[in-house]
């Protein structure tokens, strides 16, 4: 329910609320407990919770933050599947899974049809939404709408999940870019089956006039040929890509907000929202 009023809040007001709770988490620590009538046990279990509870606040607040400066609701792209694709990359982060130098995220979403742009590029430092174009899926998934999902090889199938980015190869499409799948279970045979980020010519607008969706791929999340130069030099190297899609199976544990909220604060994180 507080997700759903926060993100109807305008910037400066969020900016003013992130003001005041921190002042009041302050004033709440060195006010609200006498130390001589509590335990210290005691005393560091409500100190916990009241830290996870601001930590889970502000972490909402940078979420919807970010998601409004960027743009990304003009862009289609759906605030959950964000938050779900922003959770993932403060993990791994968390445990410098991640580039130090790069803070981009990649995310694509398999719920929209091939016709829709579905890959999202964003800048989480500055707040900015860097590209948003179109991307394909594998010829077993379905035609206009992905629907069916694999991690085996030869199924031509797109994998869900969250991967890493590695190093490029030039192949038969081209400048493409490797990818390790980190969900078990669910896309950990990237390699194997050859799944990558490519160019190709199916992955068009002209595509979609003539054919009424886009071409497919063999499970890869082809990219339009005139902008996967760019794009694969710029989120190559240890970024993250999460592809979402419908699933009642899938799971990840790095969505998983336990360990981002507790070492989410205000100056690792929301200084990074330019309000």
């Amino acid at each position: 329910m507080a997700r759903k009023y926060i993100k109807k809040l305008p910037f400066w007001f969020i900016g003013l609320m992130i003001f005041v709770l921190s002042l009041s988490a302050i004033s709440w620590t060195r006010s609200s407990f006498n130390r001589e009538n509590y335990s210290d046990t005691t005393l560091k279990n409500v100190v916990s919770i009241k830290d996870v509870t601001s930590a889970a606040v502000l972490f909402e607040l940078y979420i919807n933050t970010v998601y409004s400066t960027a743009g990304l609701e003009k862009s289609a792209l759906n605030l959950d599947v964000f938050r779900k694709a922003v959770t993932g990359y403060y993990n791994f982060r968390h445990f410098n899974m991640l580039s130090s130098a790069k803070s981009v995220i990649t995310i694509v979403d398999f719920n929209k049809s091939s016709r829709e742009k579905r890959l999202w590029i964003v800048d989480l430092t500055n707040s900015k939404l860097l590209y948003n174009t179109l991307v394909a899926h594998g010829q077993g998934s379905g035609n206009d709408m992905a629907q069916h999902f694999s991690n085996v090889t030869n199924s031509h199938q797109s994998s869900l999940g969250f991967y890493i980015t590695d190093d490029t190869y030039s192949g038969k499409h081209g400048l493409s870019l490797t990818l390790n799948g980190m969900d078990k279970g669910f896309n950990t045979n990237a390699k194997e089956r050859a799944i990558v980020v490519h160019g190709a010519d199916y992955v068009s607008q002209e595509f979609i006039n003539q054919h009424g969706r886009l071409g497919r791929s063999h499970g890869c999340p082809a990219l339009p040929a005139n902008l996967t130069s760019e794009i694969i030099k710029l989120i190559k190297g240890k970024t993250m890509l999460y592809i979402n899609g419908p699933s009642s199976t899938y799971s990840s544990i790095y969505m998983e907000e336990k360990v981002v909220l507790e070492n989410f604060t205000p100056h690792r994180s929301l200084m990074q929202v330019s309000l």
